[in-house]
């Protein structure tokens, strides 16, 4: 629903039915086709309704109370409505004896109109006073509410992780601090206290506090459980080599299921920009290539799992059976291991307690904005710690490159070091390593060491992003899978012939592992050229062997 098709509310409250139903019915006559009318007949119904619109997003132009009702007055009504609605316009309803209040309450409420009872006819009286209030309202419109809303702290760990998932996950949303006026509000019609965060609050005004990854997918719409219980291909992780193999999979008629952890795109999906991938000469952020391939997977009929976390896989006879970690499981004929590789965790004093609280590990673009004017530290000197100082570059003041060996070209691509170069407010500092970090509610300092000179020297930052490397995601695979020494899945000429095993009379195929059936892509593979067209190369090289291991089934 988007903001241009949501028809705005106009919410009267009236404890007598009968002028209850005749205001509505002279609404609904005039106002009917292009805004809500919500008809109450207590104090208590009404902001009852008015909670359900505001955790919906729904907008309220308009508030048309009666002067007196038993529970509260009107001019009490109006008063706790613009806690929850403060841009709506109010109108009291009143006898004719009552007109000294209602002038009373236009400094007590900020009172916009009164209306006298009866206002027949309603095209003199009532429809003009209501246009006027309308007019006034479209002049200051309320946010649009067709979004998730996530209200956190901004040094909150679990704050941090709902919003990375939500936008890993191309799912729109509207971050709101919890000292945010309108952040009080929703918490106050979700009737939640605001001490456990993040409270997350979907477009149906579903409200979720803390959820875990897997409660927050299933209700923002993505699919976390398979519709069968047998497939064809089952590819397990959803970066470029994993889209790429359920692309082609999908493509060439064969049931394919992706199932991604956290979300897909991987690693590639959090480059801010990606400037060599075949066919965009202008760059491409990791995120839209991400969706295109995460569309053109599901438009060929692919399902797309999130939040699912392969923990067992074992062979039954020509079946492949892979286990979840909350004990169900999926079959297929074949599997592709596209599981890539998790950055490696930086080992100095402080960084896990300050996790997600100024220390990140990726580029966390979400935090971008957030970063300006400040000094931004990136840990690491390969592709994607560059990718990530370009983009921080554009909102902070200053960023500091932080590289263990003595220059960047044995890690970098050159054109991306021209960048580097061409940017005024980049520092690369060789030679330096972060041995410390320091800090309370969120990362304040930073202990760094000069390898050449022995140096130390202590630096204030609240942004540090770790790029150093990566570890392949394997130790969830059974031990009779071969991997090398650094836990990279072994494949085709890399196995060196047939494996100890091995129950076929061939040899294993180009990109197959030593089960059978089982297949392996992009980083997650030994010896693999770590680029994104490399793994997208893989996943689809993966399904033509694929195809040649189900035919001779």
């Amino acid at each position: 629903m988007t903001a241009a098709a949501t028809r705005a509310v106009i919410l009267t409250v009236d404890d007598d039915p009968g002028v209850s139903r005749s205001i509505a019915r002279d609404l609904r006559r005039r106002y009917g086709e292009q805004n809500r009318i919500v008809r109450a007949e207590s104090p208590g119904q009404a902001l009852d309704a008015l909670k359900e619109l505001k955790l919906r997003g729904e907008p309220v132009a308009l508030l048309l109370a009666d002067y007196r009702m038993p529970q509260m007055s009107g001019i009490e009504f109006l008063e706790a409505a613009m806690d929850l609605f403060p841009l709506a316009r109010r109108v009291l309803l009143t006898a004719y004896a009552d007109t000294d209040a209602a002038i009373q309450a236009i400094n007590v409420v900020d009172l916009d109109h009164y209306l006298l009872k009866p206002w027949n006819p309603p095209e003199e009286k009532l429809y003009p006073v209501v246009d006027a209030m309308l007019d006034l309202w479209r002049t200051t419109p309320e946010p649009s509410g067709d979004e998730t809303r996530v209200i956190g702290h901004r040094w909150s760990a679990p704050s941090f992780a709902a919003r990375d998932f939500l936008a890993r996950n191309a799912v729109p949303y509207r971050w709101l601090n919890v000292d945010d006026e309108e952040a009080k509000r929703l918490l106050d019609a979700a009737e939640v206290d605001g001490s456990a965060l993040p409270v997350v609050i979907t477009p149906d005004a579903s409200v979720m506090v803390a959820p875990s990854e897997a409660e927050l997918a299933e209700k923002v719409g993505l699919t976390t459980a398979p519709t069968q219980d047998f497939y064809d291909l089952v590819v397990v992780g959803g970066g470029p080599a994993g889209l790429g193999a359920a692309v082609y999979g999908a493509s060439e008629g064969l049931r394919t299921v992706l199932v991604e952890q956290l979300a897909t795109g991987g690693q590639a999906g959090q480059s801010s920009r990606i400037e060599n991938y075949l066919g965009f000469p202008d760059g491409v952020s990791g995120a839209q290539l991400t969706d295109r391939a995460r569309r053109q997977a599901v438009r060929f009929g692919a399902e797309l799992l999130t939040t699912r976390q392969v923990v067992g896989l074992e062979t039954l006879g020509n079946a492949r059976r892979l286990r979840f970690a909350d004990g169900s499981e999926i079959s297929a004929h074949s599997v592709i291991l596209a599981t890539g590789v998790a950055y490696r965790t930086l080992q100095a004093p402080g960084v896990d307690d300050l996790c997600g609280r100024g220390i990140y590990y990726g580029s966390a673009t979400t935090e971008g904005p957030a970063c300006a004017g400040a000094e931004v530290y990136i840990i690491g000197g390969a592709n994607s710690a560059g990718q990530a100082a370009v983009y921080f570059s554009r909102h902070a003041k200053r960023v500091h490159m932080l590289v263990r060996g003595p220059s960047l070209t044995a890690t970098m691509s050159s054109y991306l070091i021209d960048q580097i170069d061409a940017i005024d407010n980049i520092d690369v500092h060789t030679c330096t390593q972060v041995v410390s970090c320091v800090g309370s509610e969120h990362l304040e300092h930073l202990t760094l060491l000069n390898s050449e000179t022995g140096e130390k020297r202590e630096v204030d930052t609240e942004w540090m992003f770790v790029f150093i490397g990566a570890a392949p995601r394997t130790d969830w695979l059974p031990g009779d899978l071969l991997r090398d020494e650094r836990g990279f899945v072994l494949t085709g000429p890399d196995l060196h012939g047939r494996p100890p095993g091995w129950v076929l009379e061939r040899e294993p195929y180009h990109l197959e592992t030593s089960m059978p059936g089982v297949f392996a892509a992009g980083d997650v593979r030994a010896e693999s050229v770590k680029r994104v067209a490399s793994a997208v190369g893989d996943g689809a090289m993966a399904v033509t062997l694929v195809h040649r291991y189900l035919e001779m089934l």
